[in-house]
C-alpha cells in the first residue's frame, strides 16, 4: 500500500464516520474518532485471537511503523492544528486571563512533571519494570501538558462561558509547547553523559525565546505581505506557507516549532486579521483553517485510536499499576492547578469552580503518545508507552465525555462565568 493508498483509506473512513456521528451518536467529532479507532483496534485483536495465522496483529503494526505516528504528529500535523487552534484566540480576552494562563502553563507544567515523575517512579517499580527515574522524568513531561488538539476540539462542540473557555485553551496552546521544551530539555539531560546547569537553562531559553521570536518573526512578515495586497486565495496561501516554514526552520534551527505556531496563530489572528485584511479574507482564512482542522483532528484520532493494536497489559498486576499511574496523572492535574490558581486568587477574582473544571478538563492526547513514540530504546520502555496510552485513552473518554456535565453543574453554582461570558 503506497502512501497515497493510505491517505486515501483515512480520508475515506473519516468521512464515513464523521457522517454516522452526526447522524447518529454526536459525540465530540475527536472523541467518536478515537473510540472508532479502538473498536477497530479491538477488533483486530479479536480476529487475531481466532484466526491467528492471519498475523493481522503484526500486519497493523507493520503499518502504523510505516506511518510513523510520532513523525507524521510532530513535524507535520502538529504545527497546522496549533496554528488553527490558536487563530481563533481573542488576545485581548486572553490578557484578562494571562496570569493564570502563563502560570499554568508553566509552574503547572514543572510541578506536574515532578509529581508523575517521582510518583511514577516507584508505581513502574511495582510492575517489575524498572525505569531509570530520570526517564520518569521525562514520561512526566510527555504526559503533564494538556493537549491542544483535544481540548481546543472539545471547547469548539461545547458551548462553555467564554472566559472559562480562554483559560482552557489558552493554556493548553502555551503549556504544549513549554511541555515539549521540556520533555526535550529532560531527555537530553537523560541521554547525555555529562550535563550542567549553564547547558540545561541555555537549551531550555534557546527553545522557548527562539521559538517565540521565529514565530513573531514569521507572522510579522505575513502581516506586511497582507497589508499590500488584497486577494483572499494568496492570503491564505501565505499563512499556509508560513506554518510550513515556521515547523521546517524551527527544526533546523533547534528551536520550539509548537511555540513558534502558537504565537504566529495568534499573530495572524488578532493583528494581521484586523489590520490588513478584509471581511473576503478574513471569511477564507477562518474557513481554510477550520476544515484543515476538521480533517486534521479526524485522521489524527482515528490513527491514535488504531494504536491500540500495539499497546497491551502483560499481567493482571501490570493492568493495576498502569490503573494507579492513570489516577497520578489526575491527582497531579489537580495539585499542579490548585497550587498557582490558590495563590493567584488571592490578587485576581476568578469563577467559582475553575480548579474542578480546569483539573477534569485535562485531557491529553496525540502529542503525547507521539513524544512517548520518539523515546530511543532503554530498559522499560513499553511500559511508559503503556501507560501514556492509558492515560490519553481515560482523559479523552471519561473526562472528555464528562466534561460537558461538570462545567454545566458548576456554571449553575454561581454566576460569576455567565457575568464574564
Amino acid at each position: 500500500m503506497t502512501m497515497f493508498d493510505l491517505a486515501a483509506v483515512l480520508l475515506s473512513v473519516a468521512a464515513a464516520l464523521a457522517y454516522l456521528n452526526f447522524r447518529t451518536l454526536r459525540l465530540p467529532a475527536t472523541i467518536a474518532m478515537l473510540l472508532a479507532g479502538l473498536t477497530g483496534a479491538v477488533g483486530i485483536s479479536i480476529v487475531d485471537r481466532i484466526f491467528p495465522l492471519i498475523g493481522l496483529s503484526a500486519r497493523v503494526a507493520h503499518l502504523l511503523d510505516n506511518v510513523n505516528f510520532s513523525a507524521l504528529l510532530m513535524n507535520g500535523m502538529l504545527g497546522y492544528l496549533l496554528f488553527a487552534g490558536s487563530l481563533t484566540v481573542d488576545y485581548q480576552e486572553l490578557k484578562k486571563s494571562m496570569t493564570s494562563v502563563l502560570t499554568l502553563a508553566t509552574v503547572g507544567v514543572l510541578l506536574s512533571t515532578a509529581i508523575v515523575g517521582i510518583g511514577s517512579f516507584y508505581l513502574f517499580g511495582l510492575a517489575g519494570a524498572s525505569v531509570p527515574f530520570l526517564f520518569c522524568l521525562v514520561f512526566g513531561a510527555l504526559i503533564s501538558p494538556t493537549d491542544p488538539v483535544a481540548v481546543v476540539a472539545l471547547m469548539h462542540d461545547l458551548n462553555v462561558p467564554k472566559r472559562l473557555e480562554i483559560n482552557f485553551t489558552g493554556e493548553s496552546l502555551l503549556n504544549d509547547g513549554v511541555g515539549v521544551v521540556v520533555f526535550t530539555v529532560l531527555l537530553a539531560v537523560a541521554t547525555a553523559s555529562a550535563v550542567s546547569a549553564p547547558m540545561v537553562l541555555g537549551l531550555f531559553a534557546r527553545e522557548v525565546v527562539g521559538g517565540v521570536a521565529l514565530g513573531v518573526l514569521g507572522g510579522w512578515i505575513v502581516h506586511l505581505a497582507s497589508e499590500s495586497i488584497d486577494e483572499p486565495n494568496i492570503e491564505v496561501l501565505l499563512s499556509v506557507a508560513l506554518v510550513t516554514g515556521l515547523v521546517s526552520a524551527a527544526a533546523h534551527l533547534h528551536v520550539s516549532g509548537p511555540l513558534g505556531c502558537v504565537v504566529a496563530g495568534i499573530f495572524i489572528g488578532n493583528k494581521a486579521r484586523h489590520q490588513a485584511m478584509q471581511s473576503e479574507t478574513r471569511e477564507a482564512l477562518d474557513r481554510i483553517w477550520s476544515f484543515a482542522d476538521h480533517v486534521m483532528n479526524a485522521i489524527l484520532f482515528l490513527l491514535l485510536g488504531f494504536q491500540g493494536a500495539v499497546f497491551g497489559f502483560s499481567s493482571a498486576r501490570h493492568a493495576v499499576v498502569i490503573g494507579a499511574i492513570v489516577a497520578l496523572v489526575v491527582i497531579a492535574r489537580l495539585i499542579s492547578v490548585a497550587i498557582p490558581l490558590t495563590v493567584i486568587r488571592r490578587f485576581q477574582s476568578m469563577p467559582k469552580g475553575m480548579i474542578r473544571m480546569l483539573t477534569w478538563g485535562g485531557l491529553r492526547g496525540g502529542i503525547s503518545v507521539a513524544l512517548a513514540l520518539s523515546l530511543p530504546r532503554f530498559e522499560g520502555r513499553q511500559a511508559v508507552l503503556d501507560a501514556t496510552y492509558a492515560v490519553v485513552i481515560f482523559t479523552i473518554i471519561v473526562q472528555g465525555l464528562t466534561i460537558g456535565r461538570v462545567i454545566r453543574h458548576l456554571t449553575l453554582e454561581g454566576s460569576e462565568f455567565n457575568a464574564a461570558s
